[in-house]
């Protein structure tokens, strides 16, 4: 996949990963856009090394979004857990 499409599936798997997780976030809108673009392609780089599960070609591959949703999920609460207390 080109880099555009791992933008656009990181944009789409940061709103799934804020659907998942709802509440306020630290970053608002702009702050869970980055960490679900990050998210994608820290799931797709884990995915691809550790589980022996190479990224596919396809943009609709159920494993590229899966771990891509993963991804932006496990970042999204590590970014609540560091940064979460600091607003009210």
């Amino acid at each position: 996949m080109s880099i555009v499409a791992w933008l656009v599936l990181g944009l789409l798997a940061g709103a799934i990963a804020k659907l998942i997780l709802p509440g306020r976030d630290p970053g608002g809108c702009v702050g869970t856009t980055v960490i679900g673009i990050a998210g994608a392609f820290l799931g797709g780089w884990l995915s691809a090394e550790f589980l022996d599960r190479p990224v596919r070609r396809e943009f609709f591959d159920a494993a590229t979004w899966g771990s891509a949703v993963v991804g932006a999920v496990v970042l999204l609460i590590a970014y609540r857990l560091l940064f979460g207390r600091s607003r009210n």
